[in-house]
């Protein structure tokens, strides 16, 4: 793992310490965490201001197009396709 420092203000460090303290990772494990969350929250942004597509989206995010779509039903955001066409759609992988 790379080790990189960057500067944060006070209350962005009494964010990830709240964080650490309510998950019992330590502060370097929060950072990290939210940076994560962060990618996501952006790109599936991205997503849903039709500024990527949902290919791109599943690469960035390194999940399959299976697991992209899974999260943004978890998340309340419709996907391009039906669930019927996905599940047709393996009809071309037998």
């Amino acid at each position: 793992m790379k080790t990189m420092s960057i500067r944060v203000s006070d209350s962005e460090l009494k964010q990830i310490s709240k964080l650490a303290k309510t998950t019992g990772l330590d502060k370097s494990a929060a950072a990290r965490e939210l940076l994560r969350d962060g990618w996501f929250f952006y790109w599936i942004r991205q997503y849903r201001e039709k500024k990527v597509s949902l290919e791109n989206l599943s690469s960035n995010l390194n999940l399959s197009l299976s697991e992209t779509i899974d999260l943004l039903s978890e998340l309340g955001i419709e996907a391009p396709i039906s669930y019927d066409d996905y599940v047709s759609g393996f009809k071309f992988f037998g």
